[in-house]
């Protein structure tokens, strides 16, 4: 039997992509620590910049707590009208490649490209023009990952950000995955990692070869 082709996802995930667009529309922010989220005793992190990243930070804490963390962030009050018109520019770009865009939310989405590529060439030529066309048109980063399906596309996103490309051909997978933290993987929530870690399982690899005795009473 005839080996298929390999499907081919692009996984596009913008660098903090609030924080980024208010440090873009104010250059004063350039490189200082911004925090983009509500302003309050209730307030929470909508989106926190790479240099805040560094004290903790991050999306979902508490404002209190990031302040905390961090006495001198910049808190910007979120815009999100103005960031659903940026996040329309970015999806354009991507439909100028292909159809087959799923969305995960304003500054993220998988692409199938696979039917592309007779046009516009190989899986890593394209998610390297995205990247560049996102950059000129946004004058904002973005970190890609282009694997055989979705899970190995997002993680591979993941890797090198920001502004990275991670490329992970099919014969390539088990040896990006295996060495990763069990935590990388996708889908796998804060509830059920400790439980998967207590049975001796910290990594992909390890995750990989555990017997289906041993998992059944975490996963079912």
């Amino acid at each position: 039997m005839p080996q298929l082709d390999p499907r081919w996802i692009v996984h596009v995930d913008m660098d903090a992509f609030y924080a980024s667009v208010e440090q873009r529309d104010d250059p004063s922010l350039k490189g200082r620590p911004v925090i983009v989220g509500g302003i309050g005793p209730r307030g929470v992190v909508a989106a926190a910049s790479y240099e805040v990243r560094k004290f903790g930070v991050r999306s979902a804490m508490p404002m209190r707590e990031a302040l905390s963390r961090c006495p001198d962030a910049i808190c910007v009050r979120p815009r999100m009208s103005h960031y659903q018109s940026v996040s329309r520019q970015i999806f354009s770009v991507f439909s100028a490649f292909t159809p087959l865009i799923e969305g995960l939310s304003l500054d993220e989405a998988f692409l199938d490209v696979t039917a592309s590529i007779a046009a516009f060439g190989p899986a890593d030529s394209i998610a390297a023009e995205i990247k560049r066309r996102v950059l000129a048109e946004t004058a904002l980063t973005c970190s890609v990952g282009v694997a055989p399906n979705k899970l190995v596309a997002k993680i591979a996103s993941e890797l090198r950000k920001p502004d990275g490309l991670v490329v992970v051909r099919p014969d390539g997978v088990t040896a990006l995955l295996d060495p990763l933290p069990l935590r990388r993987l996708f889908g796998l929530g804060p509830k059920t990692a400790p439980r998967v870690e207590a049975l001796g399982i910290r990594t992909l690899g390890e995750l990989r070869h555990a017997r289906t005795e041993v998992l059944r009473p975490v996963f079912g």
